[in-house]
């Protein structure tokens, strides 16, 4: 397992262009050392592993952004909020040394009933401004059938976002969820547009092209994704791959459970879609 590197985000407007200028020019390390070094005269020390992250509030607080807290109440007292902390970041591993992804979030297109429930939850979990979420919903069938297509990162284990990436911002964790480190992004959007999947979103004032990160602090911590929790029908399923009672690796395992568009060659490791309409 590749060493763990833990960092603090630095917002100063110097520091961002710096790495902007850096990033776009190759020099990723150069960049990332720009947003690390921060206006500290002696920075703590960069322990060679740490360990994983813990609960934490928020994307924002996941990430180490500063954020206002926001809130939303769920089923069985859950509450989605958003602040401010520190990141943990995974060395990006050599592609033959990925694992395959631990974790799985299926979605049942038959339960759902495009109620949108899963769009504020992810909106407000991360602290996005009105009318911007990580999911996106489309209509499809026709005068027979109509049914919801939940869209969002399908955590590819071969990413072409991560494949343009000129700083190495957007990487595949061990586990395969794939996350973006904001300090080495350069804003250059080449990401939104490899992604076939329409799955970014991008915040001009922070300068990042932004997307589903699977709530990753609380999926760590032995929770699920604000997604999941606020589904009304139950239509999100989310689980572990590795529990071969998980009620996840039993729908993958019967063929129910599959890839969104796998021709286009992406591999979604975390994202599977039960889709019973014969023209999808």
């Amino acid at each position: 397992m590749g060493a763990f590197v833990h960092l603090k985000y630095r917002s100063q407007a110097g520091l961002r262009q710096a790495a902007r200028l850096l990033g776009a020019s190759g020099h990723a390390d150069e960049a990332a050392e720009a947003f690390t070094r921060g206006d500290e005269e002696d920075p703590p020390e960069v322990p060679a592993a740490c360990a994983k992250c813990h609960s934490a509030p928020g994307y924002k607080d996941f990430l180490g952004m500063d954020g206002s807290e926001a809130g939303l109440a769920l089923a069985g007292g859950a509450t989605i909020t958003a602040g401010a902390g520190l990141l943990n970041r995974e060395a990006k591993p050599e592609p033959e040394a990925a694992a395959q992804a631990d974790y799985a979030l299926i979605i049942d297109t038959t339960r759902c009933t495009g109620c949108q429930a899963c769009v504020e939850a992810c909106r407000i979990r991360n602290n996005l401004p009105e009318g911007q979420s990580y999911i996106h919903g489309m209509v499809r069938g026709d005068e027979h059938l109509t049914w919801y297509l939940m869209a969002q990162c399908q955590h590819c284990a071969d990413p072409p976002c991560a494949t343009v990436c000129p700083t190495d911002a957007t990487y595949v964790r061990e586990d395969g969820v794939v996350l973006i480190d904001e300090r080495l992004c350069v804003g250059c959007k080449y990401c939104i547009y490899a992604c076939p999947y329409d799955a970014r979103i991008y915040d001009a004032e922070r300068g990042v092209a932004d997307k589903c990160w699977l709530c990753l602090d609380w999926v760590l911590g032995g929770g699920e994704p604000a997604c999941v929790q606020a589904c009304i029908p139950g239509a999100r399923i989310f689980g572990r791959l590795d529990d071969p009672d998980s009620e996840v690796r039993q729908l993958i395992d019967s063929g129910r459970a599959r890839q969104l568009r796998p021709e286009y060659g992406t591999d979604p490791a975390v994202l599977r879609y039960i889709i019973e309409d014969p023209a999808a």
